[in-house]
């Protein structure tokens, strides 16, 4: 039965456990959602719900599609520029374009550390982004190719923006081969700077050794 249970967890089979929390980290029922929604305790990734204010969504919009590209590429570095900077080595970044408020907007980090994640979490919770205060929790989101609606990358989606897989917005090729690179630099800086202190600090333990044993009167 044991088994079972647990070859059965965050499927449809599954009648306790919500599917599509487990899958993409929200479902469109909320709080009032008839089965659990289990949080994690320790995860990799993060949520930031309804993070993104895609402009497009303005009836007032007149932005080209070239201009709305350009805004969503900034608003791309600031998120991955930030969590690399101030919490640790990020591994990919997923944004829902998703209409339904559940998934609207939402922005999953994925981070190579588990340890980087609850870090990011509990110092996020205290900042604010564009004068609104920032809400971050630990995601079960794991496998985005499980998450994301692939008739969506066809444009076959009859359900279009009310989906309730993931619709995901990309940022340019460009700019996420560079934010990468950019991100090897400096984690291989950061390397060194360690290796460098190490090495000092080993020095100065033998030097410190040296002459605590001159002290003693011993050769």
């Amino acid at each position: 039965m044991a088994h079972y249970l647990a070859s059965i967890y965050g499927t449809e089979k599954d009648k306790v456990n919500c599917s599509f929390y487990f899958k993409i980290g929200a479902c469109r029922h909320g709080d009032r959602c008839s089965r659990k929604h289990i949080k994690p305790t320790f995860s990799q990734t993060i949520l930031l719900p309804n993070f993104y204010r895609n402009p497009a969504r303005d009836p007032d919009c007149r932005a080209s599609s070239a201009e709305l590209q350009d805004h969503f590429d900034d608003f791309y570095e600031d998120v991955f520029t930030d969590m690399a900077l101030n919490y640790g080595e990020v591994d990919r970044i997923r944004i829902c374009d998703n209409d339904g408020e559940h998934l609207s907007g939402n922005v999953y980090v994925q981070f190579r550390y588990e340890d980087d994640a609850q870090r990011a979490v509990e110092g996020l919770n205290n900042r604010y982004y564009q004068g609104r205060p920032v809400y971050a929790e630990l995601s079960p989101v794991t496998d985005f190719h499980e998450a994301r609606c692939r008739q969506h990358e066809f444009d076959e989606c009859d359900r279009r923006g009310l989906c309730n897989f993931m619709h995901l917005k990309y940022p340019s090729s460009s700019l996420k081969r560079e934010l990468q690179r950019s991100q090897e630099l400096y984690r291989h800086e950061r390397r060194k700077e360690e290796r460098r202190a190490r090495r000092g600090r080993e020095r100065e333990g033998e030097d410190c050794g040296g002459s605590c044993r001159s002290s003693d009167g011993h050769n």
